[in-house]
């Protein structure tokens, strides 16, 4: 078994903590304001029942008592850095799932390291605790599906290891929604047909499931039984890459959602470029006052990794919607993603670089100089 995956435990809090020892034995909330959400909740907070994600006035209800702390993305960016070039020092196989996960391969690495696996993934957390200051929790299996699973077993600094042998029984007793990408309507769809625990898909062949529930038939046939074939891929690409925001009010003006949209198209580009990636589709994401969630996309005649590309298009989709509801939040991202290469092709009569582009790689410039406030859109001023 050379499979792993390693998940940091309550990564955003947990650096908060590190950084302000008060905080040690105190509820700690990273989020938004009032009306945000729960990007991370330390162990603590747990305990009161707080899950990221949670709306924040929920969470204060179940934890008044609670430190609440605004995210420092770029902080924790760094620090999930850090985490990946600590794994990177025992495997070259490494990839990353979140700024604070990834699954490794070490297969071939006994040698190398003087040991097994399982010394050599005791021996990086220790190291990521020791140097960094946030501990981590693994799973160690033969395979990608059962090494994630085994990694939430036992947080926080848990280290679970599944075998072959026990593969299936172990599963048999583990409800549906363990399985990767069973979201809550298809775990209401297969609970309607009689199908709580991976036992009872143990039981069902495979062109019944592909029949009733389409082509994911196929991974929940496979994965009941343990079986997962994908290997770590070290440099593949994200499928996606957004930006959102939560509103301290409602809003139903376009103009004022517009303008709340622009840093989000700016933070995606920004993301991108860094990467070399661009993206072939444009979404919307809205949440209504309601909560009822809205996403709508386009796709574009050629990739870009272009802010104002993606905000024209994400305009033409706001358009259509903000039209008398209130929104409470706003979401843009692109997917379909691939090299920047194929991003925003000259123009085919002129044979020149789109005037976006040039627009752009200026401000970028500027902004490298001087900071990323040197220089901003009329349209980004409220």
């Amino acid at each position: 078994m050379s499979i792993a995956h390693i998940d940091c435990d309550a990564f955003y809090a947990s650096i908060e903590k590190r950084d302000d020892p008060s905080l040690k034995d105190l509820p700690v909330i990273v989020g938004g304001g009032h009306r945000g959400v729960v990007s991370a909740a330390c162990y603590v907070a747990r305990m009161y029942g707080v899950r990221s994600a949670m709306p924040m006035f929920k969470a204060l209800k179940a934890c008044p008592d609670a430190v609440v702390i605004r995210p420092n993305m770029a902080k924790y960016s760094a620090v999930g850095g850090e985490v990946r070039a600590i794994m990177k020092d025992y495997t070259p196989l490494v990839q990353p799932l979140s700024i604070d996960e990834a699954f490794l391969d070490l297969s071939g690495t006994e040698t190398l390291h003087k040991g097994s696996p399982a010394r050599t993934l005791a021996l990086i957390l220790k190291r990521i605790e020791d140097e960094i200051g946030v501990t981590g929790s693994v799973g160690l299996s033969y395979n990608k599906f059962l090494a994630k699973v085994g990694s939430d077993l036992d947080k926080p600094r848990g280290f679970s290891v599944i075998g072959r042998a026990e593969a299936t029984s172990f599963l048999s007793s583990k409800p549906v929604k363990i399985i990767w990408g069973v979201g809550k309507a298809l775990e209401s769809k297969l609970r309607r047909d009689g199908i709580t625990m991976v036992g009872h898909l143990q039981k069902v062949e495979e062109d019944k499931l592909v029949a009733r529930y389409g082509s994911i038939g196929h991974r929940l046939y496979d994965f009941s039984r343990g079986n997962d074939d994908r290997s770590v891929a070290p440099s593949s690409a994200p499928k996606s890459i957004s930006s959102e925001t939560t509103f301290a009010e409602d809003i139903y003006n376009l103009e004022t959602l517009c303008k709340r949209m622009w840093p989000l198209c700016e933070s995606v580009a920004g993301r991108m470029k860094k990467r070399s990636l661009a993206g072939r589709s444009v979404t919307l994401k809205l949440k209504r006052a309601d909560f009822q969630l809205l996403t709508r996309s386009r796709t574009l005649s050629s990739p870009t990794e272009l802010a104002e590309i993606i905000y024209r298009t994400a305009v033409s989709l706001l358009e259509k919607e903000a039209n008398g509801p209130a929104f409470r939040l706003i979401g843009v991202g692109v997917a379909d993603i691939v090299d920047a290469d194929e991003a925003d092709p000259p123009d085919l009569l002129h044979q020149e670089t789109p005037k976006e582009r040039q627009v752009e790689e200026a401000v970028d410039a500027v902004r490298a100089k001087l900071g990323p406030d040197a220089i901003i859109k009329g349209r980004k001023m409220r």
